[in-house]
């Protein structure tokens, strides 16, 4: 479609408030319509996106069970240890002579074998029984052996250097510690859905009739109006139908400034009305609500597996193997060398410092955290390889109308003619268009507002179809409208009107008793977000490409002032994803980033697809992250983030692998020859520390802020 087309049809419908011009961007316009629906559906994850509801429970049962077994093996492991012949020896302090304490560590060992060691026992025989050996089952391999050889030194069946009952309490207490941390840190990823659900009020208060009824919120149905008074939050997602209050929706969009909404707008479940009362008809209940939209695909987003994780996974069953080969190899050569009791300290060494509970902690945990920090900061990953990915992404590819700009025009310039000033223009303006309820007549008086113009009062409004709109104000005939309007007087469009048509913008006249006394310049905004977007990508590294159903000009326009790389302009909606593959021939590894309908099968196409803040629900289907704020620089959170976890996993795998290639030789007595051997002692903490290491590194993560704001100054200050 041509400039000059556009700009005809743009005035054409003028006069008409319910068609008072298109949108500059055709395609897109059906987009833009979905916004208020379903922005804030993506937008739950802002909470919710790192955990499912049942997964909680069950991370927090295993943090109440390995926290009281801890104390408990605590408590008991201090006369275990102290009141050991062994480690009394190896300290350098004398044990009274008495028989009934020989007995107190082989009693109290077995007790924290068999109840201190179970969740290792019974994880050992899950393993076993799906063939997959792993941590659990090492752990038990060395509590075990520990166990049996202590009892053989205690009956004078063994040699009475193979008392082991300290290291196995040692041993069994730093395990419970590992896993209580483990377990903890877990919990605190997948906590803030918990909070999510929480947001929702105990009850509602329903109109029926002339009364008012309180009800769960469970029991609410579409077509249900329910009041909700200041302070309190929403208790279903609806429409609001009477009231005006600004909205604190900092659980959706992590933003923390109020939001106005009125009649007309959506709002969802839980977020809060902070200055006056509403009423809201219901829309969506139960299971399709934001709310369990957002469960569900937080509950994907923890099924899916990752490469790295499937790695990580991979390692720790080799080393399994290899930890089990070590010991054996290790036991038949120090027998070998006429020292069988060498032969089972070195062998229980071996499979201790073998364990691989730091390994099979490095990813998960970081994946957990990188997940949960998203959330917080307004981005929901609903496939953990989309966040891997991100970080090799060198093309990110804009829809234009929603994306970059805020997908409705805006008065951008006021050209005054006949002695009159633009503040002057634009007042008549907004007072004739005052009554029209057109998106241009809204940019108008929005303009008006912004510019704090007094509107002087419009009488005899009227609005005629292909003109433009009428009204009386302060004894003089304000008329606004397009071509069809100066045609109507026999009057000249100003001479900036070419430059501004050249620019793709909507032109509009203002005229005051017949003559033509200033034209407005209305165009898309653009988002004040979008330029420091586009140059913390540049500065990444990544080429930035904007698609728009939009002419050439338009395209150009905001290209231009953004700095974009690339453009393709007038793409019609089923060719977007064409587009994506275009740029994936040439090399790149494309993010699509858009928020429409028409948008969906390109981010289905991409190598990740990103739906923004105020997306459809097809657009959410079939991209895998989402971002609950329309703000563009939202994208460089996911990258950041991205990129931060990857190193995060790397440092963690690398530890966690290379600790236990170095140790086991060391542990089976590779450096016996040259007089140094490790004790299972020192085998115990140094694994132990291993994986509170692995643990503490990825907690780091949480030192990260994601906010879209914070992302881009640190990629912006790290480039200078």
């Amino acid at each position: 479609m041509t400039d000059e087309h556009m700009h005809a049809q743009d005035h054409t419908h003028h006069g008409n408030h319910e068609d008072h011009g298109p949108h500059d961007d055709h395609e897109d316009q059906s987009a833009h319509g979905g916004h208020g629906d379903h922005g804030d559906q993506s937008a739950h994850g802002g909470h919710g996106g790192h955990g499912n509801h049942g997964g909680h429970g069950g991370h927090g049962d295993h943090v109440g069970q390995f926290r009281r077994l801890f104390w408990i093996m605590l408590v008991l492991a201090v006369p275990v240890v102290g009141l050991n012949e062994t480690f009394a020896h190896l300290i350098g302090y004398q044990l009274p002579d008495s028989e009934w304490l020989r007995w107190v560590s082989p009693l109290l060992g077995t007790v924290m074998y068999f109840w201190g060691g179970r969740p290792f026992l019974t994880g050992a025989a899950s393993e076993i029984r799906s063939r997959k050996p792993g941590m659990m089952l090492l752990i038990t391999l060395a509590i075990t052996v520990a166990f049996v050889a202590s009892w053989g030194s205690t009956l004078h069946i063994l040699d009475r250097e193979l008392n082991f009952w300290w290291e196995l309490a040692l041993l069994v207490v730093i395990m419970l510690l590992g896993h209580w941390i483990e377990m903890r840190s877990l919990a605190q990823t997948t906590s803030a859905l918990d909070s999510l659900a929480a947001l929702l009020p105990d009850e509602a208060e329903k109109i029926t009739g002339e009364e008012v009824v309180k009800v769960a919120p469970a029991d609410l149905q579409v077509g249900d109006v329910v009041i909700v008074r200041p302070g309190a939050s929403v208790p279903a997602d609806g429409i609001i139908v009477d009231g005006y209050a600004a909205m604190d929706e900092s659980m959706v969009t992590g933003e923390s400034r109020t939001v106005r909404r009125g009649e007309g707008d959506n709002v969802v479940a839980g977020t809060i009305a902070t200055d006056s009362g509403l009423r809201v008809e219901v829309t969506a209940t139960g299971g399709d609500t934001a709310l369990a939209g957002i469960q569900q695909l937080v509950a994907d987003a923890q099924a899916s597996s990752s490469r790295t994780q499937r790695l990580a996974d991979t390692a720790a069953a080799w080393l399994f193997w290899f930890a089990l080969g070590a010991a054996i190899v290790t036991a038949v050569v120090w027998t070998l060398l006429g020292q069988p009791d060498d032969a089972v300290v070195r062998a229980i060494t071996v499979l201790v410092i073998a364990c691989p509970h730091a390994l099979g902690l490095a990813i998960p945990l970081v994946v957990s955290i990188a997940t949960e920090r998203a959330a917080r900061g307004g981005v929901l990953i609903k496939d953990r390889l989309a966040l891997e990915t991100m970080r090799s992404v060198d093309a990110v590819l804009f829809d234009k109308t929603g994306t970059l700009t805020k997908g409705e025009p805006t008065v951008t310039a006021i050209d005054p003619v006949g002695g009159r000033d633009k503040k002057e223009v634009l007042a008549l303006a907004a007072a004739a268009e005052a009554d029209s309820e057109h998106p241009l007549a809204r940019a108008i008086t929005g303009a008006a507002q912004a510019e704090d113009v007094a509107v002087p009062q419009a009488t005899d409004f009227s609005s005629s179809p292909a003109v433009g709109v009428k009204a009386t104000v302060n004894g003089a005939v304000i008329e606004v409208g397009g071509p069809y309007l100066l045609d109507q007087h026999a009057a000249e469009e100003l001479p900036v009107a070419d430059k501004w048509r050249e620019e793709g913008a909507i032109i509009l006249h203002v005229l005051a008793d017949g003559d033509v006394i200033g034209a407005l310049r209305l165009a898309d905004e653009i988002r004040p977000e979008s330029r420091d977007a586009v140059d913390a990508l540049h500065s990444s590294g990544v080429e930035v490409v904007m698609i728009t159903g939009d002419a050439q000009a338009v395209a150009n326009t905001v290209a231009g002032e953004l700095g974009i790389d690339r453009v393709f302009a007038g793409v019609r909606p089923e060719d977007k994803a064409a587009k994506v593959k275009e740029l994936q021939s040439e090399g790149h590894k494309v993010a699509m980033v858009g928020d429409g309908v028409n948008d969906a099968p390109a981010l289905a196409q991409a190598d990740v697809g990103v739906a923004i803040g105020a997306g459809t629900d097809v657009a959410i289907g079939s991209a895998e992250v989402i971002l609950a704020s329309s703000d563009p620089r939202s994208v460089l959170s996911v990258i950041e983030l991205s990129r931060e976890s990857y190193r995060k996993m790397k440092q963690n795998l690398w530890w966690a692998a290379g600790y236990n290639l170095l140790s086991v030789p060391l542990a089976a007595g590779i450096l016996a020859p040259v007089g140094f051997v490790m004790p299972m002692s020192v085998g115990a903490i140094l694994m132990s520390a291993s994986t509170v290491i692995v643990a503490l590194n990825a907690q780091l993560l949480r030192r990260l802020d994601l906010t879209p704001q914070k992302a881009t100054e640190r990629i912006l200050e790290r480039s200078r």
